[in-house]
């Protein structure tokens, strides 16, 4: 593991340090950093559960229309990206959620939100990072 970009973003290097390659989280979507405090909470969460240098293993789901990797990332048996749900820094990303274990996600995130983990403090949870990005989208296309 190279870096962390954001609560959902990372970047690896293959095998002998050779390529790099960015790897966005399967299945989930956290918050956008400018949704403070919670886009930061979740890049210090993803932070704290891969140290640079940490070696993972990705189980690759697609490539998207960046030319990222799509896939689960696993640091020993640890789903990393189910443990973002489970703490409550970031969502499922249901639109998105093909080839991911439906039923352990959903789980994991409305156990997070009975708890009232990270954005689900907010009864409601707070504005969901996909609609978040469409109304500021919306927004700049309006000035």
């Amino acid at each position: 593991m190279l870096s962390v970009g954001d609560g959902d973003t990372i970047r690896v290097t293959g095998p002998g340090g050779v390529s790099k390659t960015t790897v966005r989280l399967a299945c989930i979507d956290a918050p956008e950093t400018s949704q403070a405090p919670y886009g930061n909470d979740a890049r210090r969460a993803l932070q704290g559960e891969l140290a640079i240098g940490a070696e993972v293993s990705l189980r690759t789901k697609a490539t998207d229309r960046y030319g990222s990797t799509v896939a689960e990332v696993l640091k020993g048996t640890t789903n990393i990206n189910q443990s973002m749900v489970a703490t409550g820094v970031a969502f499922v990303y249901w639109q998105y959620i093909e080839g991911c274990d439906r039923e352990t996600y959903s789980r994991l995130e409305n156990e997070a939100r009975l708890k009232r983990l990270g954005v689900w403090a907010v009864p409601g949870g707070i504005q969901r990072p996909w609609d978040y990005r469409k109304s500021r989208k919306a927004g700049s296309g309006a000035n």
